[in-house]
């Protein structure tokens, strides 16, 4: 019954002269690279959340050992997240072409019965069903994340997180046995390739050559670059990111006619309670709290920074021109002068995630960090969080709180 031609279990129902060894492992060595450099820059983009500061910066609170590696974010260059998130997201999106095309080429095998004929070829089964599950999820989420698509149940954060250690051991296994035969056989020349049960017994006709598919996949994947890739580099290149949610024109215009993540209304935001008769800011400290309106704020010294905002879906905005008070001058009010510890943010935002935020002492102490009241010489819009908003360089968008109402400084 299994060798009926009919059926996908059959060798012979699989008849694209494309498939081989070659295409396979041209496919494959493009993704070792790639998906070695998604697996790193997503364990930096974990990182710079400073999950281990406080609960609430961490989204994946059982991680165990798997927080092992992580690090003090540093506050510098500005760029730095903007750049490990774009290469990020921009790659992942790029890859799809190549990882289709690579499971395309490999899918006879997933039919190939007895299912296992031995305990070693079962294990080998088992990891590429891993491979090839967690492939798809990743991709999956991550591609859906960009899109501000959130169709899967739980959050993102530590769905992508377990799922990228998972396929990520089976990759690296699957590397291990598989790399070193896919390399030779990519030296070889076409008509030298070895028999292997990924080339079909009886192919159809060619209409491409193996090249010419390759050539397919690389347009596939450099149209994908091209209009993803603009809106991690802002500027008129945003115009170009035609599949990002966040590409197209800058919204609005004037000063505050930049890229908008969370509108107000989104988050529930009142105008009355951001007014100036109603709205104070909490500060917390060592000697005790202080409350402070916007205007008593405004009478502190003021302090300018260019930074930009880039956020875990890849988008970021051009460097915009903050102006302030210092965080670590807000912390000398209550009782840090000289000394600059870690800092809770809270928002107005009563609902959703990251309505607070925790930020390390270097980044407290970084002069460049401010609570903002207004940016590119005007007060900040509602939708940029009026009246005061959190900006830090090199720290991912959500961070960067806005409506804030509390700053509790001390060890977190």
């Amino acid at each position: 019954m299994r060798d009926h031609p009919r059926l996908p279990t059959a060798p012979g129902f699989w008849r694209s002269p494309l498939r081989g060894p070659w295409f396979t492992s041209v496919l494959g060595l493009v993704l070792l690279a790639g998906i070695t450099v998604l697996f790193v820059t997503g364990l930096v983009s974990y990182a710079s959340y400073n999950p281990d500061l406080s609960p609430v910066n961490d989204t994946t609170p059982d991680k165990g050992v798997l927080g092992f590696y992580l690090f003090t974010w540093p506050a510098g260059p500005v760029w730095l997240y903007r750049f490990t998130q774009g290469v990020h997201v921009t790659l992942g999106v790029t890859l799809v072409p190549v990882l289709l095309a690579k499971l395309w080429s490999v899918v006879p095998r997933l039919f190939t019965l007895p299912p296992a004929r031995s305990l070693a070829h079962a294990l080998e089964r088992l990891s590429l069903l891993l491979l090839v599950g967690g492939g798809l999820f990743e991709f999956t989420t991550g591609v859906l994340n960009v899109q501000l698509a959130y169709v899967f149940p739980g959050s993102f954060y530590p769905l992508h997180f377990y799922g990228a250690w998972v396929f990520f051991a089976a990759f690296v296994a699957h590397a291990v046995l598989k790399a070193p035969a896919a390399v030779r056989t990519v030296r070889r020349r076409l008509g030298g390739e070895p028999e292997s049960d990924l080339a079909a017994p009886r192919p159809d006709p060619p209409t491409v050559s193996r090249r010419g598919a390759l050539w397919l996949v690389g347009g596939g994947s450099l149209l994908l670059f091209l209009t993803t890739v603009g809106q991690s580099l802002g500027g008129p290149f945003r115009r170009t990111a035609l599949l990002a949610p966040h590409g197209g024109p800058d919204p609005g215009g004037g000063p505050n006619g930049f890229q908008i993540n969370k509108t107000a209304a989104y988050a529930g935001i009142d105008a009355a309670e951001t007014g100036e008769e109603a709205w104070r800011l909490v500060v917390t400290g060592r000697t005790g709290t202080v409350r402070l309106s916007r205007a008593e704020l405004l009478r502190l010294p003021q302090h300018s920074s260019s930074l930009p905002i880039a956020c875990v879906e890849g988008w970021s905005t051009a460097d915009q021109w903050w102006r302030g008070v210092r965080l670590r001058d807000l912390a000398a009010l209550v009782g840090y002068d000289g000394e600059v510890p870690d800092v809770l943010v809270e928002s107005l935002q009563r609902h959703g995630a990251f309505r607070r935020a925790a930020l390390r002492a270097n980044q407290v102490a970084d002069g460049r960090s401010l609570l903002a009241l207004a940016v590119n010489g005007e007060d900040l819009s509602m939708d940029h969080g009026h009246p005061a908003r959190i900006i830090v360089p090199a720290a991912p968008g959500v961070l960067n709180t806005k409506w804030v109402a509390r700053l509790t400084f001390g060890d977190l």
